[in-house]
């Protein structure tokens, strides 16, 4: 059990003859906490690590006591022993091995929705790193819209690892990510703005700076339709109906008619 900030721990299972594809969802039961009661959580491990994890945010009776039982209230180390029996149900969920059948992919979370791209992210940089040269994805554009990043600080140290690592192999340029804060406007940012000029950003501490407010959906099309051209490209969401209704139009309309031109393939799988 690992603890986060702002009221977030991190279950790791060792993996007996479970199977996981990125993407997937797991039913969970904690007899301690309640006999009965199953509850879904996204796993956020790529298959190629030898545990298996989801990430619960303390928001309720149930999530408070797992956080409890787990001894996550107390101060001193927990011996694995001490941890409750957990049963698991899956996984389940659409395979969205699909990202690795293109060479660009765009890939949008929003809110809650950026779990299941903690798996996508990792097990394509564990792709990258074994054999870069059978791994068809070249270039994937990530797209995070949140009110605050506070819930997801893990993510956001997640994307810092994979950065430093992309780093280190001359490679930064092989994910462009995107961080919307939703909740905010330029006039409250520029509260911040002050911390503007220094290398890191002064919220998530990523070098790619955060941005405030939505995005111009139709710019950042034809900007990518642009530095593709006659590629397919995937567009993947974890996310609201209205979100995926803008991004099927915009995929629509940004693909050529020539079937040799730039096409964008739209998956709204409840990834």
């Amino acid at each position: 059990v690992v603890i986060h900030p702002f009221k977030t721990i991190e279950l790791q299972m060792m993996k007996k003859g479970f199977k996981m594809e990125v993407g997937q969802y797991i039913f969970v039961k904690c007899p301690a906490v309640s006999k009965l009661e199953w509850h879904p959580f996204t796993l956020t491990s790529a298959p190629e690590e030898d545990y298996f994890s989801i990430h619960v945010r303390i928001v309720g009776d149930w999530t408070e006591g797992l956080f409890n039982a787990c001894g996550c209230d107390k101060q001193e180390f927990q011996e694995a022993w001490k941890l409750p029996k957990i049963a698991v149900d899956g996984p389940f969920g659409t395979a969205s091995e699909d990202v690795f059948s293109y060479e660009t992919v765009m890939l949008v979370g929003a809110g809650i929705g950026v779990t299941p791209f903690a798996s996508v992210l990792k097990s394509v940089w564990y792709k990258y790193c074994h054999d870069a040269t059978n791994l068809k994805l070249k270039k994937i554009y990530f797209y995070w819209l949140c009110r605050d990043t506070h819930a997801f600080e893990w993510f956001a140290d997640l994307l810092q690892s994979l950065e430093a690592q992309m780093q280190e192999r001359n490679n930064a340029e092989f994910l462009s990510y995107n961080i919307y804060l939703t909740g905010w406007d330029e006039s409250q940012a520029t509260h911040f703005a002050v911390h503007h000029e220094e290398e890191k950003d002064v919220i998530t501490g990523l070098k790619q700076k955060t941005l405030y407010g939505r995005p111009n959906w139709e710019n950042e099309f034809k900007t990518i339709a642009g530095q593709h051209p006659g590629s397919r490209i995937g567009v993947f969401l974890c996310g609201p109906e209205g979100l995926a209704d803008t991004l099927n139009k915009q995929s629509i309309n940004n693909s050529e008619a020539d079937p040799r031109g730039v096409h964008f393939i739209f998956n709204k799988e409840n990834f």
